[in-house]
């Protein structure tokens, strides 16, 4: 698959080649595969077809990486880890495209694999070839791990998650549920816009999209939401409805967190870990861009992407300062109305937009992480006056960084208590939204 884009030389690209690259950089660089994608598709300016089949090839592979794996290593004499990872990518991106893409022949998916091996390892060509052909004519004959003699195994190969993930999981949740979380997280999410209400409403909103050809509906979760249907010819920082700061693109997880703060113009509110200013913007939004709202983040350069949101969307009331959130600002100790801490964890509830997400996490990160987000936590409600809110949020939904750190808390700080609508948790196949954790609670005395 090939097109003509506009650039000084001319050349023709391959969309298998961007996808190969994407992969390997991925890998190599422990990169996050948004950010990634993002910049090949600016680099390449790609739209359309070649778009879409970028972005399905290099996120279906990652999403299925070991199953694809699993399908090499029935074929291949050679160990995995013996293959050189440009080739073993190359195997991964055909051995998908067989298995998933019905539109793309089987042989196209083979002989497209070996100019790409040319190309990357010439010697590599007959091997690439070998492995291929032999799935094709082999591939009904593989079998999974059996479900009721190797559980774990068998959820990890089928649906690409390390084993100890898997089975960390099966002990808190209820198997058909923990598949049909598994099954989610390995489908592409819906494009969400937040309607900037400073600007617009949602009808008008739709009305641009529409004229700019976006076939996009409202959310039936938050009212202001769209979901994107398609926006294949088009990208979404080119539109004028973005330049005009009409929207922010945030999943509609997300968009409830700042909603359960029930903030009112003119409050003062702490956002303890704020970048790159999602909430941050959204709870200005909801505030009507009246009153303060002080953003932490520890790393100054990301200050500037909040700086340059909210810039875009037309707010001017956060002030965003660099700061440990680990550690008390002792002017703020009981002076904000709401404080937010949206924690940083591990993930794992937008795992269905960084599939790489569940390779690069390890067991120890959980110590790590919930030891910062109980400190953050804790060092935050001391900005909370009397009668205040305060919300603990993750994009996870593993319990250790959910409900274990809200017990713990309301264990030694009798001061708050849960409020009427408690604890919430967000799931891709219940909820349609990212994987979410929201705990609100009320400073009571």
């Amino acid at each position: 698959m090939y097109i003509r884009i506009k650039r000084d030389d001319m050349e023709t690209v391959n969309m298998r080649k961007v996808a190969l690259q994407l992969l390997n950089e991925i890998e190599t660089e422990q990169s996050y595969s948004n950010i990634k994608i993002n910049s090949a598709l600016t680099s390449y300016n790609l739209i359309g077809q070649d778009k879409n089949f970028v972005l399905k090839l290099v996120y279906g592979v990652l999403e299925n990486k070991m199953l694809l794996d699993y399908y090499i290593g029935k074929m291949s004499k050679t160990r995995l880890k013996k293959i050189d990872h440009r080739i073993l990518n190359i195997l991964r991106l055909s051995i998908f495209q067989i298995v998933f893409l019905d539109k793309v022949p089987d042989s196209a998916a083979v002989n497209e694999g070996v100019k790409l091996t040319k190309k990357v390892n010439q010697r590599s060509t007959g091997f690439v070839n070998g492995i291929l052909r032999n799935f094709i004519r082999e591939r009904d004959k593989i079998q999974l791990p059996d479900r009721n003699k190797e559980k774990v195994k068998h959820y990890s190969i089928k649906y690409s998650y390390p084993e100890w993930l898997v089975e960390r999981w099966l002990k808190a949740f209820d198997e058909s549920f923990l598949e049909a979380f598994l099954e989610a997280s390995n489908q592409s999410p819906a494009l969400t816009l937040r309607v900037n209400t400073l600007r617009i409403d949602r009808g008008r909103l739709l009305e641009i999209l529409k004229a700019e050809g976006v076939t996009a509906v409202e959310s039936p979760l938050v009212d202001d939401a769209v979901l994107v249907e398609d926006i294949s010819n088009q990208r979404i920082d080119q539109l004028n409805a973005y330049k005009d700061g009409l929207f922010f693109v945030q999943d509609e997880g997300s968009m409830l967190v700042a909603k359960r703060l029930s903030v009112e113009p003119g409050m003062l509110v702490v956002d303890a870990c704020s970048a790159p200013g999602g909430k941050t913007t959204h709870i200005a939004q909801l505030m009507k861009n009246t009153g303060r709202i002080v953003a932490f983040d520890i790393h100054e350069h990301k200050l500037g992407k909040i700086i340059e949101n909210a810039t875009r969307l037309g707010i001017d009331i956060i002030e965003p300062k660099q700061h440990d959130a680990t550690r008390t600002d002792e002017a703020l100790i009981g002076m904000a109305d709401r404080v937010l801490v949206d924690a940083p964890c591990t993930g794992f509830g937008i795992i269905r937009r960084k599939p790489e997400i569940k390779y690069n996490r390890q067991p120890e990160d959980l110590d790590t992480l919930t030891t910062l987000q109980y400190s953050i936590l804790e060092a935050s409600a001391s900005y909370v006056k009397l009668g205040g809110v305060l919300i603990y949020s993750t994009c996870s939904i593993d319990e250790a960084e959910d409900e274990a750190i809200v017990e713990r808390f309301l264990d030694v700080h009798r001061e708050f208590v849960l409020e009427t609508d408690g604890m919430e948790k967000l799931f891709p196949h219940v909820n349609g939204t990212d994987g979410f954790f929201i705990a609100k609670m009320k400073r009571v005395n």
